[in-house]
This record gives structure tokens, C-alpha cells and sequence, in this order.
């Protein structure tokens, strides 16, 4: 620390110009100018006010302005006596204690963000915390996309900084993510606020510009380093991607540091966790320095954040594990928490639960109401809803027709009682019966096709829109991946809806989702998951008479879609060629459907939505 910056310091928490601090404090104007050129270090007298004025060990203060002293003088001996006297110092303070924050910010609410910051802060006081450290842009959330190109969203982050730095406790310090201005650049950044003034703000370095990222878009890209002293411990800071190739952290640890902190904003991804830490483990063995990995929990729209965050030592060896998809804050060096290990279906479903949680809350939905039809997809879909905001909140409707079997209606009202839900029932019979009626003139001499299946489909929607708009419930609609890739399912009907828990959820994951929440409670009667699947929109209906089975499909489509192969590279992997040309050909045509589907939460590797985007009039043949 040099006299300019404690100087700094002074003036922040003062608010004075240097004018008034010499008048205040009855400092000699010409040494506090000296004092703020950098040409004198602090006397002994005035190493101590300012110790007193900021709430700092004098000690420290006077030691380090000793030591400035001694280097504008060129004199080694004495630099050399006070650094010893500095390493005595810290030596016999206690260990650095950080806090954790694993945060779930809202996109855009801004006030309420920074209180959060500030509630976790004073908590870390409480705790005789010394550094709290919050994830990536967890001032703004992630991703604010193009509220980041208006001024007066700049111009409120900017206000709410200044506003941690009056209101944070001074006697800890906090890390955390928002974005800088620096004259016409943008930057995502990591703020260090110490003594309530911004000490300093790190620019991340690697902008991701793939899959759900778009950050060139919005971002540069800075160039400097960010390294700082806590309680005699060096820390680097590293922002998410940065920490995905090899330069910052290799250029970070030529300065002696002891410690890494990266704050992430980094979604759930089936397999991602794993990666993250493999990666994390080689650093901290490689370079032996302690790595400290915050990261974002909570959904953003088709994005969902799992947390996981973890502290590592200088082996490599996990120190802290926070548990996933929950908000949680913990001491780096507190006893581990015990985080049972996740099997890939209770994380796929612990991130559906979460991300339909936020979607509902955080847009301020009263419930949600679902369209039962006794099938798989909308029995899970209505236990995802169950767990994620209570059964009180969730309103199932059953809309049978003629084709409605005596099975669905029964297992459709056994599951809504077993999950405790609102059940009702509407016969659409007559409904189905005017829409044909009218038509009748319009359709004569044609043959009855899926325009007919497709009515009925329709008026269940108007009928869940209906009671979405009275009771101010926001409708989920059940379809998935398997049934958006292909294009089965009704525009405007059954893919009616504001949110779509499953639609990254093949038929096979489906499957294996259902028997998994039944592990924890019957809530799907066993006979939906063993019978065929069918829409019930025709007589003795069932997928298979219009697709593969679902195993074959779901192959097909894992590989054209998330693993992007060519239709020969399908075929040549053992598939049907005449599958795989109806497989493909169905999920380029139904490009303008999934255009329109209800947003849901991305898991894999290559989601609709926000991640995919093809052109919906293209003569590409891949």
C-alpha cells in the first residue's frame, strides 16, 4: 500500500477534497500535496491519523509508509528492516477468512441486487469474515444482454456502486461482477471495494462468443491483471472464461500469488461440473497456489445457473464443496459441506425444478396451470411444477374428448390427488363439435386429417389460456425435445405456453427423469410410464405410428442435432437411411414452429432456443 492510496482511501471515506482534509486534520497543504503526486510518503504522525480515520492496524500503515520511504530513497537496508517488519506484521495475524456467496441475482433489479450484496456482506462481518467474495456481473445478473447498450441502465449500475461503497461495512472487503465503462468501452469487470471506495477493477480478459454467450456483442476485452493483498495473502482474480485457456492464470502467477478467485457466471450443462473442476484441480497443482471458485446459481430465462461452487488447495485437493442449484454462503476454510453426489437424473431435475422456479417467481406469476392429459410428459412436467413452487400454486386440467381414454382420465385424476394440486375437468366434446360445425362449408369434399386432430388441440389451449388470463397463472406447456425436433406437437395448441420445463428433455430422458422422482415419492402411477405413448387426438393413436421409436429417434436426433453429424455420418453409425432422411428432413422443416415454442431451460449440449439458430427458410441439405 503507498501513500496515494491511503490518501485515496481517506478521501472516500471522508468525502473531503484535499483541501479540507488539510484543514480538518491539520495537515501542512504542500505535504499533502507531496502526499498525493507520490513524491513523499506519509510522516509517522500522519501514517497514524490515517490509520485512525480508516480503521486500520497502525502498525501496518506506519510500516508500509516506512518501507515507501525507504525505496523513494533508495536506501535497501532500511527497505529491507521494514518488509521484515511487514512480514512480522501479518505473520502473527490470524489466517484470511473469505466468504462465499453463491448468489441468485434477477436480471435488471438492480436495487435489490445490491441490497443482497449488502445483506451478504454484513452477514460476513458478523462472521469476522475479511473478504466476501459474489459471482460474475452478480450486481446486474447474468446475461443483462442489451440492457447493457442503454445509458440509464449504465448510468443505475454506476449509482448502485457508489452506493455499496457508502453503505458496505468498512472493515471487510468484497468482490463481486458488474459491468465498467471506461470513456466509450464496455467491460465485464470484477469491483474490489475496500474502505469503502472501489480499490480496484479487474476487466475480463476472454470473451466467450458461443453457445448461449454472446459477450463480444457487448464487451471488450481488457488486458491488465488484477492482484491484491488480504491479510498477507496474494490473490489473482480470474473472470469464468478467462480461466479457460491458459494465459491469464500462467501471467497471474509470475506475481507470487498465493491464492486464484474466479467468479463465474457459468449455466448447468449435463457433465459441465466435472470439466470444471478437473480444470481447476490442474491449475491449483500446477502453479500450487489455493483456487477459489464462486459461481452463479438460479435460472435467467432458458439458462439456469447450478452453483457447485468449490475451494481448492494448493494439491489440487477439494477443500469446500457448496451444494448445487440452492443460494448458499459459507467461510472458504469452514468444515466441508457434505454434498451428496448427483446422479445425471437427479441433476438434470434439480436444474428443471430450479430454472421453473425462478421463471415463475422472478416474472411475479401467482401459479402456474397445466394441461393433464395422463401421459408421461405432462406428469412430469406437473411434479416439476409441484416441487419447484408447491402443489397450492399448480392447477391441472383435464380436457378429455372421444378419443380420451378411461386410463388417462384415471390417471390423470389419481396424480393431481396424490401431488395435491387443483384438479378440474372440461369436456371439449361440444367445443370440438361447433369448431367442425363451422367449417363444415369450408372443408366439404375433403378428408378428415390432422387439421381435425389439430382442433382439438387448439381448444385445449384457448381453454388453458382462458384460465392463465383470469387467474393470472402462467400455463406450462408439456412438450419435448423429441416432439420440438420433429415439429409433433400443434402450433398454438399443445405448445401453448409461457415456459417449457422439458422442452431440452428427450422422450428417453423423459423416461428416466419420471422413474427417478418416483425414487423419492409415487407421484407418476407406474402404468404412464410402461404404456405407449399417444396423443389421443385419433382413434387407437400412438407416436410410434408416426415416428421411431423413441430410442431409435433419440439417437438420431442427439447426433444431428447436438453433435451436428451429416446425415451420412448418421447413417454410416448403423441408423436406417430411410429413417435418418425422415428423421432429418422433419427437423428442418419444423424450424419455424420451434421458432414460436415457450422458452424452457437449456441442459445439453446444444438446445433450442437462444443456443440453435438456423434460418427457418434455408434449402440446406446437411
Amino acid at each position: 500500500m503507498k501513500t496515494t492510496e491511503y490518501l485515496a482511501m481517506v478521501r472516500e471515506k471522508t468525502g473531503l477534497s484535499d483541501y479540507r482534509i488539510a484543514k480538518e486534520y491539520d495537515i501542512n497543504q504542500s505535504n499533502l500535496s507531496k502526499y498525493s503526486s507520490g513524491k513523499a510518503a506519509l510522516s509517522e504522525t500522519h501514517a497514524w491519523l490515517f490509520a485512525n480515520i480508516l480503521d486500520i492496524n497502525p502498525a501496518e500503515v506506519v510500516a508500509h509508509t516506512k518501507f515507501e520511504q525507504a525505496m523513494i530513497a533508495g536506501n535497501k537496508s532500511k527497505a529491507k528492516f521494514w518488509q521484515e517488519q511487514l512480514n512480522l506484521i501479518f505473520s502473527t495475524e490470524l489466517p484470511i477468512k473469505i466468504q462465499i456467496a453463491q448468489f441468485n441475482p434477477i436480471v435488471g433489479d438492480l436495487i435489490n441486487n445490491a441490497e443482497k450484496i449488502k445483506v451478504f456482506a454484513n452477514t460476513a462481518v458478523e462472521t469476522n469474515a475479511d473478504l466476501v467474495v459474489l459471482p460474475e456481473l452478480a450486481l446486474t445478473g447474468y446475461p443483462p444482454e442489451d440492457l447493457l447498450l442503454r445509458d440509464g441502465f449504465m448510468e443505475e449500475v454506476e449509482f448502485q456502486i457508489d452506493r455499496l461503497c457508502n453503505e458496505l461495512p468498512s472493515s471487510i472487503s468484497v468482490l463481486f461482477g458488474a459491468p465498467s465503462r471506461d470513456n466509450n468501452s464496455l467491460f465485464n469487470s470484477a469491483y474490489l471495494i475496500r474502505n469503502n471506495f472501489v480499490s480496484q477493477i479487474y476487466n475480463k480478459q476472454e470473451l466467450p462468443n458461443y453457445g448461449v454467450f454472446d459477450e463480444k456483442r457487448y464487451f471488450s476485452a481488457g488486458n491488465d491483471l488484477c492482484v491484491f493483498e488480504c491479510r498477507n495473502t496474494r490473490i489473482g482474480v480470474l473472470i469464468c472464461e478467462d480461466q479457460w485457456v491458459d494465459g491469464p492464470i500462467s501471467n497471474l502467477t509470475k506475481f507470487d500469488i498465493d491464492m486464484v478467485i474466479s467468479i463465474n457466471a457459468s449455466p448447468f450443462q449435463h457433465g459441465k461440473s466435472q470439466e470444471r473442476l478437473d480444470l481447476c484441480k490442474k491449475y491449483a497443482s500446477s502453479f500450487c497456489v489455493e483456487y477459489i471458485y464462486v459461481n452463479l446459481v438460479g435460472g435467467q430465462d432458458e439458462i439456469v445457473f447450478d452453483g457447485g461452487s468449490f475451494v481448492l488447495d494448493t494439491n489440487g485437493s477439494v477443500v469446500q464443496q457448496l451444494p448445487t442449484f440452492k443460494e448458499y454462503s459459507c467461510h472458504h476454510n469452514a468444515p466441508n459441506v457434505i454434498v451428496e453426489a448427483e446422479t445425471t437424473e437427479n441433476a438434470i431435475y434439480s436444474a428443471l425444478v430450479l430454472a421453473t422456479r425462478d421463471y415463475v417467481h422472478k416474472n411475479n406469476f401467482e401459479g402456474v396451470v397445466i394441461g393433464l392429459s395422463g401421459g408421461i410428459d405432462s406428469a412430469l412436467t406437473l411434479s416439476i411444477a409441484v416441487d419447484a413452487i408447491g402443489p397450492e400454486n399448480v392447477h391441472a386440467v383435464m380436457m378429455p374428448y372421444q378419443f380420451t381414454s378411461n386410463i388417462s382420465l384415471e390417471d390423470s385424476e389419481l396424480q393431481a390427488n396424490t401431488q395435491g394440486v387443483k384438479y378440474s375437468v372440461i369436456d371439449i366434446k361440444e367445443m370440438v363439435t361447433a369448431f367442425n360445425m363451422s367449417l363444415n362449408e369450408l372443408f366439404f369434399g375433403t378428408n378428415r386429417d390432422t387439421t381435425e386432430e389439430n382442433i382439438q388441440a387448439r381448444i385445449r389451449g384457448i381453454l388453458l389460456m382462458a384460465i392463465s388470463n383470469k387467474h393470472h397463472k402462467m400455463v406450462l406447456s408439456t412438450g419435448n425435445k423429441s416432439e420440438m425436433s420433429v415439429g409433433y406437437a400443434t402450433l398454438y395448441g399443445d405448445m401453448c405456453g409461457g415456459f417449457s420445463p422439458l422442452k431440452d428433455i428427450s422422450k428417453t430422458m423423459v423416461y428416466r427423469l419420471a422413474n427417478y422422482r418416483n425414487t423419492l415419492s409415487m407421484v407418476i402411477p407406474d402404468r404412464v410410464i410402461s404404456r405407449p405413448p399417444s396423443a389421443e387426438l385419433s382413434p387407437n393413436q400412438v407416436d410410434q405410428d408416426s415416428l421411431p421409436p423413441y430410442d431409435v429417434l433419440d439417437d438420431i436426433l442427439m447426433r444431428f442435432v447436438e453433435m451436428k453429424q451429416s446425415v451420412n455420418s448418421i447413417i454410416e453409425s448403423g441408423h436406417d437411411a430411410d429413417i435418418v432422411n425422415k428423421v432429418t428432413g422433419m427437423v428442418l422443416r419444423n424450424e419455424y414452429k420451434r421458432r414460436q415454442s415457450a422458452p424452457g431451460p437449456k441442459i445439453s449440449g446444444n438446445a433450442f432456443g437462444k443456443e440453435r439458430r438456423y434460418p427457418i427458410t434455408s434449402r440446406f441439405q446437411p
